[in-house]
């Protein structure tokens, strides 16, 4: 009776596992053996699977003969500031919303919800236009402002939910002993919502430093960030996989250390915050 039980077990979780996994992990095993690869090898035989076949000529020709270190600085300012300004606006936001009862709180947590539905090509048309006459077009506080439109809402709903969980009755106590809204806010509501706070600051950071279609249409020319660096490497004529491989590599290494450094206490947060209030 144990033979079948185990071979259903194999045919049913085991294997679909094992293929789920290597589709998820095999385009990235990929990639750094392309970028490991030899542009002459590539030509020739195409992707080596020896290590005595790999060579890290594409990383230093990236790094030495492209602006790919700037375009890093570049996306490091965008997304940092991201983080910065959507954390300031989704706090006091979230704050308010939790702690407050007006009419239309529900209807505006239902938008806040609502706009990370609809795809962002909708809004660059609007953002190049209103960007172009206010001059920030094609620098870093335009691209923060413009990534803050998919971020804070996220946020904001997100946060809300820590901050709820917060019994009012530590604001009210601080209230009592002299404090003000704000001080109420800085000094007992931020310790106590810092897990979910920086769990939120993560997933900006993240969606600031992958994001490429405002980076492509908002930026580009004086500020150029890594996702759209990566795009200028494929020539008119040629492509050197090789390259563009390694720029890949190089331009998910921060987001992908952050996240592998920080990731039981994102999971957790995002569950926490998804299931109350």
């Amino acid at each position: 009776m144990n033979k079948p039980s185990t071979l259903k077990r194999i045919l049913t979780t085991d294997i679909p596992v094992v293929l789920i996994i290597l589709l998820a992990i095999g385009p990235f095993a990929w990639m750094i053996l392309t970028s490991l690869t030899p542009t002459a090898q590539l030509s020739a035989s195409g992707v080596s699977l020896s290590p005595a076949g790999w060579s890290l000529d594409n990383y230093i020709r990236l790094l030495e003969q492209t602006s790919f270190l700037g375009n890093m600085l570049h996306s490091l300012i965008i997304a940092g500031g991201t983080v910065i300004l959507g954390l300031v606006v989704s706090v006091t936001a979230a704050y308010a919303l939790s702690r407050f009862r007006f009419p239309g709180r529900k209807i505006i947590m239902l938008q806040f919800l609502l706009v990370n539905m609809f795809p962002i090509v909708l809004l660059i048309l609007p953002l190049f236009v209103l960007f172009r006459k206010i001059g920030i077009l094609d620098t870093h506080i335009g691209l923060i402002l413009a990534n803050s439109t998919v971020a804070i809402p996220f946020a904001v709903w997100m946060l809300t939910s820590y901050i709820a969980a917060i019994p009012r009755s530590l604001d009210e106590a601080a209230m009592i002993d002299g404090c003000s809204r704000l001080q109420a806010l800085r000094r007992v509501v931020l310790p106590l919502a810092m897990p979910g706070i920086i769990s939120t600051g993560i997933y900006i950071f993240i969606t600031a430093w992958n994001e490429y279609l405002y980076a492509l249409t908002l930026g580009g020319r004086n500020v150029r960030p890594v996702t759209v660096a990566i795009q200028t490497l494929i020539g008119e004529y040629q492509i050197e996989w090789g390259l563009l491989a390694a720029g890949g590599v190089v331009g998910a290494l921060p987001a992908t250390i952050l996240f592998l450094l920080v990731q039981r206490r994102l999971i957790g947060g995002l569950t926490q915050g998804a299931v109350k209030g």
